[in-house]
């Protein structure tokens, strides 16, 4: 079989590698450690990669993947573009699909995960069916928004609330979360991604591993994705936390500005390389020099003064092989006259100043920027992507911005109106491939794609960078929607302020971005801190107010606050009576507070507003039900499947109001078609072993409760519903037993301590019985079956000291 001839990027990247110089003792030790079994003591399962900017921190660790990719390793590489795990997971499920290796269950929950972040519009105060805890008993909700990993915990926040706290409020809140989604996978995904997505991608890598010799994890530029992948990546290395392990033949690497916390990883330095990055040596700077013929000595002498041996200036210096000191200025502040200097075609001169402008190039990029045929396209950039200052990663390349900021400094001053007109064209470029990625995408979607949202953000950067006060409304209008869609989409938008008034140096530009990015690294009030912010702000839209309000509410809901919350909406709904979503979150937080009329009355609207918006019909058919009229949310819940016929939850609810109609049949087709589409839908599950128990078919009852149990073996939601089949069924110990388990792990469970208690009365243990019974009319005054049951209990056990045992 004849060989592929390799591409021109390939020849290019393999002629760069071989003139790569210097970190010679970095390379070897890396390579040695992929020589040594994972068994051997001497060998290293991370190596950290620390210096300052300019080191050549990425070069490296670009080098050692490769390095590991020559000895038939895997790999993945993930950087600053990521800004959650599970972006991040998404990204090493794409670099090892490019190899071969598709991880299709992570991906499937991938998928899932980011349909149900946008789905999770509220935190309701009900749990589940059965009694479960009403909203009062769902104190410290904010607290369980940290235990279940809602939001991540840093900074000051940090060991602020109480571990008995946070336990509670955790198990409370997913109560609340599971009545919503009725999918324990889809709450997980929502509330504590990690939990669902960690065990799969352990397996996939596990399965990788076992037909390669080694897997090497790249996490390049730390000390940004350091917030949410330090700790992970402690827990997966080092603890069972998920399950399940990483293979052994896995070798991570790193690569940041800072060394690693010793708290967190200084117990293991007899399994971590410390790599740490200085600038050059003289040898190793003389030697680089020497591979590009630059021999003279007062050249050398005088590359190492301006240089002070960093890495990208000493390789930019050397590919122009100066011959005379004059030749050379200041590297840092004239990079682009020194490398113009030496670079003769006039096209190449353009095209390397041009290519400054866009944060991230791919060849699209390419040629929106530089004028030039198909056949000149294709040789200017294979050339640029060899340049020592420019980094290239795979599927798009970036300048060094020791280098690409001078090189913004210097088209600002030297033509401001060829700079403003440079930065329109991209942004009308960018605005009309994302015009073209919205094709197909319903109104109010186009947020919750990927795709449009990158080409958005990065049309946004180039009208502030052309006009930063004209752009400046739109773009925290965007910060807004962005929140909105996704804390991590937020704060993405906000680097692209913060990049923007860097490149064009404006203060009030520099100001927003500074602050919103300290709003934001408050968690868990970031978001509330920066619509605070923006809401201060005079300038904000009309729309953009009402979203800022929608935000403000949804964290409100979060904590709880669901009066307060309601405000936030009823704002909103006065700024933008016109926008659908404003009263959908008011429908929500109605809904939450037990106001269903009020609830129905908004999600009328939003449907006016929004037509055949799957999520709003379904939301109204679940309110229905949950007012006990079940024939009318029949009909909506009927439209919502027609709607979106791959919902498992649509269909789940229709069951729950067949059954309460008595129609046991089609509750059942129900059931079914939901496990079919979703066998991981507890709330589907459940309910059919309800069914199943109305009509005496205990086997498949409890094979339904006996799976929810594996599924969710935490909840005691779960837990409650299979002790109350078990005292339906007359089978009173293992009752008491299951029932005791769900008040184990919510001790407040009035449902639950009343199961058990009747369950205890059928076993003659009144005495007890008595106490489970008080204690869940103390939690719900108004639980009847509960005070029924605590009246027969007491009146026997009346008798009983009266009369003695019957």
């Amino acid at each position: 079989m004849v060989r592929a001839r390799p591409s021109m990027r390939e020849l290019i990247r393999d002629r760069t590698r071989r003139g790569f110089v210097g970190r010679l003792a970095e390379r070897a030790a890396f390579r040695e450690n992929l020589e040594l079994a994972p068994e051997d003591e001497r060998h290293r399962f991370l190596f950290h990669v620390h210096g300052n900017a300019g080191v050549g921190k990425s070069f490296l660790v670009r080098e050692l993947e490769q390095l590991a990719r020559e000895r038939g390793a895997l790999t993945s590489y993930v950087d600053e573009s990521v800004g959650s795990l599970p972006e991040a997971m998404a990204a090493i499920a794409e670099h090892f699909a490019r190899q071969g290796h598709r991880f299709k269950e992570l991906e499937r929950l991938l998928t899932s995960h980011r349909e149900r972040r946008h789905e999770a519009a509220a935190v309701v105060d009900a749990g589940p069916e059965g009694g479960e805890p009403s909203a009062a008993s769902m104190a410290a909700a904010r607290a369980g928004l940290v235990g279940l990993g809602l939001v991540p915990v840093v900074g000051a926040f940090t060991g602020a609330l109480d571990p008995a706290q946070l336990a509670q409020g955790a198990d409370r809140l997913r109560a609340g979360l599971s009545a919503r989604f009725r999918t324990q996978e889809d709450v997980q995904l929502v509330v504590s991604p990690e939990r669902v997505l960690t065990p799969v991608i352990l397996r996939e890598l596990a399965e990788a591993a076992d037909q390669v010799p080694w897997l090497v994890l790249v996490f390049d530029t730390y000390e940004r994705t350091r917030p949410f992948l330090d700790a992970w990546l402690h827990d997966v290395m080092t603890t069972d936390r998920y399950g399940a392990a990483l293979p052994a033949n896995l070798v991570v690497v790193t690569a940041g500005q800072h060394r690693l916390d010793p708290a967190r990883w200084g117990g293991l330095a007899d399994f971590v390389t410390e790599v740490p990055l200085g600038p050059f040596t003289e040898t190793e700077v003389r030697g680089l020099l020497a591979d590009k013929g630059v021999m003279s000595e007062p050249v050398v002498e005088e590359v190492l003064r301006l240089t002070g041996g960093l890495p990208v200036l000493v390789s930019t210096l050397a590919e122009q092989r100066p011959a005379d000191p004059d030749d050379m200025g200041d590297p840092s502040a004239t990079a682009v006259e020194r490398f113009l200097k030496w670079e003769q075609d006039p096209a190449y001169r353009m095209a390397a100043l041009s290519c400054a402008l866009p944060r991230r190039l791919d060849m699209d990029v390419f040629r929106a920027v530089v004028d030039c045929t198909d056949e000149e396209a294709d040789a200017l950039f294979g050339w640029l992507r060899g340049l020592p200052f420019v980094d290239d990663r795979g599927d798009r390349v970036r300048y060094h911005d020791l280098v690409r900021e001078p090189m913004l400094r210097l088209q600002r001053s030297d033509s401001p109106r060829g700079w403003t007109g440079r930065h329109e064209r991209l942004a009308e470029v960018f605005g009309g491939w994302r015009e073209e990625a919205a094709s197909g995408l319903r109104p109010g979607e186009e947020w919750e794609h990927e795709p449009w949202r990158g080409l958005r953000l990065e049309e946004m950067y180039h009208s502030l960078c052309a006009r930063p006060r004209a752009a400046l409304s739109g773009a925290l209008g965007d910060v807004v929607t962005a929140c909105l869609a996704d804390p991590a989409v937020g704060r993405r938008w906000v680097r692209m302020l913060v990049d923007a008034g860097g490149a064009v140096d404006d203060p009030v530009l520099c100001d927003w971005g500074r602050r919103l990015s300290e709003a934001l690294a408050d968690q868990p009030a970031g978001v509330s801190r920066a619509m605070d912010l923006l809401l201060a702000w005079p300038g904000l839209s009309g729309r953009g107010r009402a979203m800022a309000h929608v935000l403000r509410g949804r964290e409100l809901r979060k904590a709880d606050e669901h009066r307060a919350a309601l405000v936030a909406y009823d704002r909103a709904v006065e700024l933008d009576p016109g926008w659908a979503m404003a009263h959908y979150g008011r429908g929500i937080t109605c809904q939450a507070l037990g106001d269903l009329a009020a609830a129905l009355a908004a999600f009328d609207r939003a449907d006016e507003l929004a037509p055949d918006t799957a999520r709003i019909v379904a939301e109204r058919g679940e309110t229905y039900r949950m007012a006990g009229r079940f024939t009318e949310a029949v009909v909506d819940l009927d439209r919502a499947i027609d709607l979106d016929p791959a919902d498992s939850n649509a269909p789940a609810c229709r069951g729950v109001c067949r059954h309460a109609l008595g129609q046991y049949d089609k509750a059942l087709d129900d059931f079914n078609r939901a496990l079919s589409l979703d066998e991981g839908n507890l709330w589907a599950r459940v309910r059919r072993a309800r069914v199943r128990c109305v009509r005496g078919e205990w086997d498949g009852a409890f094979a339904d409760l006996d799976r929810a149990a594996l599924l969710a073996p935490d909840s005691a939601w779960v837990a409650s519903e299979r002790g109350d089949a078990y005292r339906v069924a007359g089978r009173y110990e293992e009752a008491v037993n299951e029932l005791g388990r769900a008040v184990s792990l919510t001790p407040d469970y009035a449902s639950a301590l009343a199961g058990r208690g009747a369950s205890l009365h059928e076993l003659g243990r009144n005495e007890e019985a008595l106490i489970d019974l008080s204690r869940a009319v103390e939690l719900n005054p108004g639980y009847a079956w509960a005070l029924a049951m605590r009246a027969r209990v007491g009146a026997q056990l009346g008798y009983q000291q009266r009369c003695g045992p019957s």
